[in-house]
């Protein structure tokens, strides 16, 4: 029989083109993490003020926690100025927290170090300086790991990612089990799948209660196992749902210990009892009803509790996320957080039994077309909730068109977008495959039942016969060589019959292909989902760049300013070239470079020269700089402190002689 791939009509195009439109929002597991950022900070970074300043504040997009250490005043020696007492001055919806500094300061650079953790339970750390009196140099070395970063940041996220990918195969090959498939509750590899998915999430959610005080703190493997941050994980937010989703996963076992026990046991008896009335049926034995029949009950409440009980349990699973993390903060908590429960169960339900779905067909192939017939609505339902709920966290999360294209997250999105459209392209061909397995009928389904049942008789009787060609010929069982070819000519015959039953399937491998094909997308899906996590949201990211409190360079960062101006004195040898380069081009302190060079190139040793910025925006400046010869035609001047970053006007004055001298200028942005 020719089979041909399956065509797609008009109206199937249709439903697809608008579940696509309805995904260009959707975020797979509900899981970006709406980090607070530094809005703005008195005094601000770079600054330099006159007299010293009583206190610190930090101004944050949203609530943090922080303690007694989380934000220090070091002086330029290095030595902590301020009095170790944090200020709450929050009020309404400004988020505020300061410090009080000691009297007296002198003159100098200040550095503040900061160091908290988002409502959303990630850590977040910044520094900045400012000047009282004039700039100095500071010995004060920051660390260089970003937090929640190094070995256990990337030990932390290997963690998160194991969570997500174990909660969906646990909930979504439960319910392919229940909902779709409830003969496959005997099948081993159906089985296995779901057991691991338990052990994966649990050794996860193990792993990440251990990592969780080194990944907001220290950042050292070794302090995962320092009791006394244990207990201070514990009494935190995230440390509460740790706990709570490890009391709710040992609900999941026993769940899953009757789900393949007695529940498994109730289908088999189930299938014996159809068996029984087919014969009697036939004439050949008599069926007992009575019993047939209370069976069947007590299967059907066995489902329902089972039902009730594991919606009831990855309800909880699902909220534990939802209470820690990014739903439960930001704006409309009392809708995000449902919304989120609603996302991740979706999520298991269709990529979760896709997974369950791609094990049966490879390992079980009686698995019923009725099966697939009645996941291929289940994905379609968790498709539509999919896309209702992932267009409100993006909306939520992004906020602005200029976010989706302007920011990381926002690009990330874009990606999982195009993923998530191929996911359900490849999705709609497997639909149209399941529906050839419906027009082909039940005949072939039954006749490839059939065979695959006489294979495992035929490998019962083959052991059998082993067994008794050991007992008749003893000398067999003393040539174990001869033992062990036998055995792999046996295991060879079933395989070629197992892969004879696959092959005279062609509707069933199409699927088989295409399942296989939607699991590999949605693991790079997932993969892309765990970096979103760990990504600032757009709208928090446009609202500290408005605020001007991000810190953010107004130019490329770590560029360095370098600019080349013509200069004409008017006396004898006054014209020539003069080049400034300031590195890094930051707001801070930057190492000033400037070359005069003649006409032809070779450098002019004029007697003196001088530079000048000004910020015109913020009235600063002008401030000059007097830099120090370095050879001939070479000034350097190092530690230059630039306030604030932000447009400056850069003048340079170069004197040739007694009464000639010229200044040129130019604009330059300086991060």
């Amino acid at each position: 029989m020719t089979i041909t791939a399956p065509r797609f009509g008009t109206a199937p195009l249709l439903r697809l083109l608008l579940i696509t439109a309805a995904l260009l929002g959707t975020v797979l597991a509900g899981t970006a993490s709406a980090h607070a950022a530094l809005t703005g900070s008195n005094p601000k970074d770079g600054a330099v003020l006159a007299t010293a300043p009583k206190d610190v504040t930090l101004t944050f997009s949203e609530q943090v926690a922080l303690g007694n250490d989380s934000i220090r005043v070091l002086d330029p020696k290095s030595k902590r100025v301020d009095t170790g007492e944090l200020n709450n001055l929050c009020s309404g919806n400004i988020i505020k927290y300061g410090v009080t500094l000691h009297a007296g300061l002198p003159e100098g650079t200040y550095t503040v170090a900061w160091q908290a953790v988002s409502a959303d339970s990630h850590p977040i750390a910044g520094a900045f300086t400012f000047s009282i009196g004039a700039p100095s140099k500071t010995a004060v070395e920051l660390p260089k790991q970003e937090a929640g970063g190094g070995l256990v940041g990337t030990l932390y996220g290997i963690a998160r990612y194991a969570a997500y990918a174990g909660f969906v195969v646990l909930v979504g090959g439960a319910a392919f089990v229940l909902a779709c498939w409830p003969r496959g509750a005997n099948a081993r590899p159906v089985q296995r799948l779901v057991v691991q998915g338990w052990v994966t999430l649990t050794a996860a959610t193990l792993a990440m209660l251990l990592l969780r005080n080194p990944y907001t703190g220290s950042g050292e493997v070794g302090d995962a196992f320092d009791l006394a941050g244990l207990q201070a994980v514990l009494a935190t937010k995230t440390g509460a749902a740790l706990v709570s989703r490890l009391l709710l996963l040992g609900a999941a076992a026993l769940f899953i210990a009757v789900l393949f026990g007695a529940y498994a046991k109730r289908i088999t008896d189930a299938d014996a009892d159809a068996d029984a009335d087919a014969e009697s049926d036939a004439g050949t034995t008599t069926g007992a009803g009575g019993d047939a029949q209370e069976r069947a009950k007590e299967q059907k409440d066995l489902s329902f509790g089972l039902a009730i009980g594991g919606t009831v349990v990855a309800t909880g699973i699902a909220a534990t996320w939802a209470l820690s993390e990014h739903a439960s903060t930001g704006i409309q908590p009392g809708v995000a957080m449902p919304v989120d429960v609603l996302h991740l169960l979706a999520v298991a339900a269709w990529l979760g039994g896709l997974v369950a779905l791609l094990v049966a067909l490879h390992r079980t192939p009686a698995i019923d077309r009725s099966a697939v017939l009645r996941f291929s609505r289940v994905a379609f339902w968790s498709v539509v909730v999919l896309a209702a709920t992932g267009l409100y966290q993006s909306w939520r999360q992004v906020g602005s068109w200029s976010a989706l294209t302007g920011t990381s997250y926002g690009r990330l999105l874009l990606l999982k977008i195009g993923l998530v459209g191929v996911l359900v392209g490849v999705a709609w061909i497997s639909r149209r495959w399941t529906a050839r397995l419906s027009e082909t009928g039940t005949d072939a389904h039954a006749d490839t039942e059939a065979e695959a049942e006489a294979i495992a008789d035929t490998e019962a009787v083959g052991d059998a016969g082993a067994g008794a060609a050991t007992t008749d010929a003893p000398q067999a069982s003393d040539d174990p060589v001869r033992a062990a070819q036998l055995a792999r000519q046996q295991a060879a015959v079933a395989t070629a019959k197992r892969k004879r039953i696959k092959d005279a399937d062609p509707e069933r491998a199409g699927l088989r292909r295409s399942v296989l094909t939607e699991a590999g997308v949605a693991v790079v899906l997932l993969a892309v989902t765990t970096v979103l996590t760990s990504t600032e949201p757009g709208r928090t990211e446009e609202q500290a760049a408005r605020a001007g409190g991000s810190q953010a360079s107004t130019a490329v960062p770590d560029r360095p300013v370098d600019i080349t101006l013509p200069f004409d004195t008017g006396g004898t040898d006054g014209k020539g070239t003069a080049r400034l380069t300031l590195s890094p081009g930051r707001s801070g302190a930057n190492e000033l470079h400037l070359w005069v060079n003649r006409p032809n190139g070779r450098p002019l040793d004029a007697p003196e020269v001088k530079v000048a910025f000004t910020l015109t925006a913020e009235k600063i400046g002008p401030l000059p700089v007097v830099p120090d010869r370095v050879a001939t035609g070479h000034w350097s001047a190092s530690n230059l402190q630039i306030p604030l970053p932000g447009e400056w006007r850069v003048q340079i004055t170069v004197r040739t002689s007694d009464i000639d001298q010229a200044t040129v200028e130019k604009n330059v942005k300086v991060g």
